[in-house]
């Protein structure tokens, strides 16, 4: 009897931390099909980098080396030009916080939960065609179909 109510109890913990991370790893789930865009095109994801941040190759590769996916070097620069801050710098930040999220990380660098500049990024990337990276493609708050240029 005692070992069913520990392992309910084990059970329950177990769903409760699953559910805590599906939860705030839903704010940038439009990371995951940027991922996969990019790893389908890695060129183009390279060039479109170089074009939206005005950037050379080797600040790319730089940055692509020290994180875990090509989502995660969006981010850097991303979170770099909202935050005035150089990508080496984000990426400290990045390397000691990884692990909490993009949204601690955004408050490290000022960015605060709430803001414009963070409901942008919850919103996905800017990088376009089929980098657009938004959360339901094609789709405003309320699920009405938008207009796709």
């Amino acid at each position: 009897m005692k070992a069913q109510k520990m392992l309910l109890i084990i059970l329950f913990v177990f769903l409760f931390v699953c559910s805590a991370a599906i939860v705030s790893a839903g704010d940038f789930d439009w990371m995951r099909d940027l991922n996969i865009q990019a790893w389908a095109d890695a060129d183009g994801f390279r060039a479109r980098l170089a074009t939206r941040f005005q950037i050379g190759d080797a600040r790319i590769s730089a940055v692509l080396g020290n994180v875990s996916s090509p989502a995660d070097a969006y981010m850097v620069f991303r979170l770099g030009e909202m935050s005035h801050h150089p990508p080496e710098d984000v990426l400290d930040i990045y390397k000691a916080h990884k692990g909490k999220g993009w949204g601690v990380i955004a408050k490290q660098l000022g960015i605060k939960p709430g803001s414009q500049e963070f409901h942008a990024l919850k919103r996905g990337c800017d990088l376009g065609g089929d980098f657009g990276g938004s959360r339901k493609a094609g789709k405003g708050k309320k699920g009405k179909k938008r207009q796709m240029d």
